[in-house]
C-alpha cells in the first residue's frame, strides 16, 4: 500500500469570481513576477466537503463544525424544562469544554454560550453531547466533573480525518491533517476585469421612464488553474482507528468531489461549473512535491492552446523531477478530458486512488 496519494489538476473556468477577497474582487496571488488568480485552500475544501457528492459517499460519517453548540445544548435544556439561570450555568460548563467563550456582552445576551472559535464535533462527540443534554434534562440536575469527558480522539469523522482538527484549550484532542491541499492558481498572467451591469423595474418600463432601477458593478476574471492535493493514506487509516475501507471510500469521494465540484462564488451570477480537464494522479512512499514550479514562467499569450501547453508544461516538470531526483512516485495515472488527447476515464482514476 503506497503511503502518498498525489493529485495534480488543471480546471478550466470561464468568466467567474470563485472566491472573493475583502473589497469582493476575486482573488489574486503574485507568482513568477505576474498576478495569478488563486482559489484558497480552505474555499476548495469547504467546497469539496460540503458538496453533494462527498457528503452522499460518506455520510454518517461527517462532522458538524461549528461556533453554537452552546446554544443548541441551551436550548435543549430550557425545552426539557430547566430554568433559564440553570441553564445557562451548565450550558457554560458544557461548551467550555471544546474551547474558550466569548465574554458576556448586554447588549447579546447568549453572547457567552457561544465558543470563540470554530470547532469540528464528530457524529461520537456530537452523540455524547445529546446524550448528556437528554441526561441532565431528565434528572433536573448539572452536569458532574466526569461527565464532561466528552471529546474523543477516536471515532473521527472523515472530515475531520482528512482536513485536521485544532482545539487550543484541549490539544490532547487536535487531530493531524491527512490531507494539503495547495492553493489553486491560474498557470498565466490575469488582468481582473469590471462588469458594469443595470436592473430594470418591470412595473416601472414606460415610455417616460427609460432609467435603470438599479445600477452595480462586480468583477471577475477567467483562468486556467493548476490545484495540488496531497494524502497521507497511513496517516488517514490511523485517523479513522485502522478502517481502511472507510478510508479508501474517503479518498475516492475526496477525488471526485475535486475533480467534478466548482466553488460557489456567485455562480448565479456566472455558472462558472467546470470538470477538471486533466488530472495526474500518483502513489508512492517518496517524499511529496508541487508541480506548481512548471507555471513560474507563465504560459503566455502566444500559446495556440493554453489547455494543450499547461499539460505539457507539467508533464515535462514532472519528467524533470524524476530525472534529476529519481523516480518521485511509484504508479501514476493520467486522465485528459482535451479532445484532441482523450485519455482514461474518471472511474479508472477513483479505482486507482482508492485501493
Amino acid at each position: 500500500m503506497s503511503r502518498f496519494i498525489q493529485l495534480h489538476l488543471l480546471t478550466a473556468y470561464p468568466p467567474a469570481n470563485l472566491n472573493r477577497d475583502d473589497q469582493g474582487s476575486p482573488k489574486t496571488a503574485k507568482m513568477g513576477g505576474y498576478d495569478r488568480l488563486r482559489v484558497s485552500s480552505q474555499c476548495l475544501k469547504r467546497t469539496w466537503r460540503t458538496s453533494d457528492m462527498f457528503q452522499a459517499a460518506v455520510g454518517g460519517h461527517l462532522g458538524t463544525r461549528t461556533k453554537l453548540l452552546g446554544l443548541d445544548v441551551y436550548n435543549k435544556l430550557l425545552e426539557g424544562g430547566v430554568k433559564e439561570k440553570d441553564a445557562k450555568e451548565w450550558t457554560k460548563s458544557i461548551a467550555g469544554i471544546y474551547g474558550a467563550l466569548k465574554k458576556a456582552d448586554k447588549n447579546d445576551p447568549f453572547a457567552e454560550l457561544e465558543i470563540e472559535q470554530l470547532v469540528h464535533v464528530s457524529p461520537a462527540e456530537r452523540a455524547a453531547l445529546d446524550s448528556l443534554t437528554a441526561k441532565l434534562v431528565a434528572e433536573q440536575r448539572a452536569p458532574e466533573k466526569d461527565e464532561l469527558n466528552l471529546l474523543r480522539a477516536n471515532e473521527q469523522a472523515v472530515d475531520i480525518a482528512l482536513f485536521g482538527r485544532m482545539l487550543a484549550s484541549s490539544p490532547a484532542y487536535n487531530i493531524e491533517a491527512a490531507c494539503q491541499v495547495a492553493h489553486a492558481i491560474s498557470v498565466h498572467p490575469v488582468v481582473i476585469e469590471d462588469d458594469y451591469f443595470t436592473a430594470v423595474d418591470d412595473l416601472n418600463s414606460g415610455l417616460d421612464d427609460m432609467g435603470a432601477a438599479h445600477i452595480g458593478e462586480t468583477r471577475f476574471a477567467a483562468g486556467l488553474f493548476y490545484a495540488y492535493i496531497c494524502i497521507n493514506r497511513e496517516l488517514l487509516i490511523k485517523n479513522l482507528d485502522g478502517n481502511a475501507e472507510l478510508a479508501n471510500k474517503a479518498i475516492r469521494a475526496l477525488t471526485e468531489a475535486a475533480v467534478k465540484v466548482a466553488p460557489e462564488g456567485k455562480q448565479n451570477s456566472f455558472a462558472s461549473r467546470a470538470y477538471a480537464s486533466f488530472v495526474l494522479a500518483e502513489k508512492g512512499d517518496q517524499q511529496p512535491r508541487s508541480l506548481s514550479v512548471a507555471y513560474l514562467k507563465p504560459i503566455g499569450r502566444e500559446a495556440d492552446d493554453f489547455a494543450v501547453q499547461a499539460i505539457a508544461a507539467l508533464k515535462e516538470q514532472n519528467h524533470s523531477f524524476d530525472e534529476v531526483y529519481g523516480a518521485c512516485a511509484d504508479t501514476r495515472y493520467e486522465m485528459n478530458a482535451l479532445p484532441s488527447q482523450r485519455q482514461g476515464t474518471l472511474a479508472e482514476l477513483l479505482d486507482f486512488v482508492g485501493q
